[in-house]
Parts: C-alpha cells; sequence; structure tokens
C-alpha cells in the first residue's frame, strides 16, 4: 500500500515517541514496533530506559516476549544471554567465551516530557537536534496527560501537513470559520499559528492556536480561548502502512478542578472528533507532488520544503506524481 500512495521510506529522520514513561515500569520490558522494525524496550535498574533490536543473535529469540530486566541489562528469555543498553552481550550464562559479535543493534533514546523517544535516520546518522523541554509538563499549574491512541494506515507527512492544509477545516471539521494561519521554518522546526473562533453554547469566542512540529514525530499545539489547553502529539511510523498517533491532552488549572475536567473533557472530546474525521481521507488518498493549489490553500509550499531534510537527499527531485496519473 505505501509504495504506491507514498513511494518514499515510511520512516523520516527525527525523535519518534516509543512509549510513555508511565508505561515503563522499574525493570520491565516491552515489544515495541517502529520504523519497521520489531524492538525491545526496558528499564534497567538505574532507571535507564535502552532500545535494541528485538532479536537475539543467538536463536532468533525475541528479547521483548518473555525478556526479563537483570541490573542494567535485559536477558534473552530463550538461553539467557544479557544485553545491555548498547547491545553489547554481557553474559551467557553457560559459557565463559562470548562471541564477538554477540550483540544486537541499539537505537538512541531520550526520556523527556513523559516520553520515550527514540532517533530514526535510515542512513545512521546521529541525533541532529534535541528534543525541547516543554515547561507545562509536570507543573502544578496544568493537569496530568489525557491520552488517546490510534493506528492509521497513513504516512507520518500527510499527518504534519495537516497543520498547513487551513482549507480543511472548515469544510472537513466545520469550524466556524476560516482560520487565518502564518507559518515559519526555523531548521527542523515549523511554527504555525492560526486564530480560530470556538463555538459554545452562549456563541461564539475568539481563540488562537500556536502548533510547533520539531520534525515529523513530535509537536506542541497551544490553544487559548475558553480556557488554555495544550496537546502534545507524537506520529510513529509502525510499518510501511501504519502510524501510532498518541494525543496527549492538558489543561490548565484556571477554573476549579469540576470545571477545568469538564472544559478538558469537552476539549478532548473536540479534537478527537476532528482527526477521526480525517481518518477515512488519510486512509485512502494519494501523495500528488507537487498538489495543484489555489489561493486560500494555506502555506502548503513552505511545507513541502520543509519537509526534504528528513528525507534521504533527492527524494523529492524531479517527483511528478499527480492525480491523473494515479487515475490512468
Amino acid at each position: 500500500m505505501s509504495e504506491s500512495r507514498f513511494p518514499f521510506t515510511s520512516s523520516p529522520k527525527g525523535w519518534f515517541a516509543v512509549a510513555l514513561s508511565r508505561e515503563l515500569g522499574p525493570g520491565q520490558v516491552l515489544p515495541v514496533k517502529a520504523f519497521e522494525k520489531d524492538l525491545v524496550l526496558f528499564r534497567g535498574e538505574d532507571g535507564q530506559p535502552a532500545l535494541l533490536g528485538a532479536f537475539c543473535p543467538h536463536m532468533g529469540a525475541h528479547l521483548g516476549h518473555g525478556g526479563k530486566v537483570v541490573e542494567n541489562t535485559v536477558k534473552c528469555p530463550f538461553h539467557a544471554w544479557q544485553f545491555d543498553g548498547t547491545g553489547t552481550c554481557t553474559k551467557i550464562p553457560y559459557a565463559d567465551r562470548i562471541p564477538p559479535k554477540a550483540r544486537v543493534r541499539p537505537w538512541t533514546v531520550v526520556e523527556r516530557n513523559g516520553m520515550i523517544l527514540a532517533w530514526n535516520d535510515i542512513e545512521g546518522s546521529a541525533p541532529e537536534w534535541e528534543v525541547p523541554v516543554i515547561p507545562e509538563i509536570g507543573s502544578d499549574e496544568w493537569t496530568d496527560f489525557e491520552v488517546r491512541e490510534w493506528d492509521i494506515k497513513t504516512h507520518s507527512l500527510d499527518m504534519a501537513e495537516n497543520q498547513v492544509d487551513v482549507a480543511h477545516f472548515q469544510y472537513l471539521h466545520g469550524t466556524l470559520d476560516y482560520p487565518e494561519s502564518e507559518a515559519s521554518v526555523d531548521g527542523h522546526i515549523m511554527r504555525v499559528t492560526s486564530k480560530a473562533g470556538m463555538g459554545t453554547k452562549q456563541g461564539a469566542v475568539a481563540g488562537s492556536i500556536e502548533s510547533t512540529s520539531y520534525g515529523f514525530g513530535f509537536n506542541t499545539i497551544r490553544f487559548k480561548g475558553i480556557v488554555e489547553t495544550l496537546l502534545v502529539t507524537s506520529v510513529t511510523p509502525k510499518d510501511k502502512d501504519y502510524v501510532h498517533v498518541r494525543f496527549c491532552f492538558m489543561v490548565k488549572k484556571s477554573l476549579g478542578a469540576a470545571l477545568d475536567k469538564g472544559v478538558g473533557k469537552a476539549f478532548i472530546a473536540e479534537v478527537s472528533r476532528q482527526l477521526e474525521q480525517d481518518i477515512p481521507v488519510w486512509e485512502n488518498k494519494v501523495f500528488v507532488h507537487p498538489p495543484m493549489l489555489c489561493e486560500g490553500d494555506g502555506p502548503i509550499p513552505l511545507f513541502r520544503k520543509w519537509l526534504r531534510q528528513f528525507f534521504p537527499a533527492g527524494t523529492f527531485d524531479g517527483m511528478n506524481l499527480t492525480a491523473e496519473a494515479y487515475n490512468a
């Protein structure tokens, strides 16, 4: 599917969430599917998370299914070989000599903002930027994460482009008006600000949306209007077909516990409703490049220029994918 709809890698360069911090307790092991790979995530006794290729080089057992944490290693469930966070085999209980090639691929991870994120680049580069600290997360002035998750049959590129596709908000999602948006880029960061009216039982309330994308995998969206809200999103490629989407919602504590909870619940329901309206479009559309744009389409050309840095050089050079070609 993806190769015909999206004729380029499903795993662009960047930081992508592989778990929420609260999902990985001390000494816990989790199987993870990301970047078209089977992986194993574990937290050692030192509290640090580690992400490795899932399959033991000995006889191919999956370290994430039945593996156990021993000190700061993960122990294979099949023959008890142990691997540390660098992927090095540190112990074989029935052998004095460890084969020099007894290792699995390690992934660079960082734990920040209540998430465990892994750096991915199919060309093997080291991390090229830091994951920012989001000041609202962990603040007593904001609620804890309320999380919603989906597996969606699309490419992370299409989901990222949604933020600059201003016209669709009114026609697909039924927003009150056509949002006025401004976009800017600074290296791997794209910022989009919009004015947006929000409907309530008492009528329309003026509001604003500020979206900041740190590559394709990590994004914050700040809403101001009825109450301040923050949405932290991660879109992680699972395989050639699917991405795993996490929406982590927070509300500023300003109206009192009951009202904060009520407003937060309504906000979560509305944003989730809009995403679920997008899903049938994402799961059935094709990638058109260059797109046939018209006045009022928003800063899509800027986005298409920005995205190139997250793919191997030349990926989009000379690309001419038209709807007519798909329809032929």
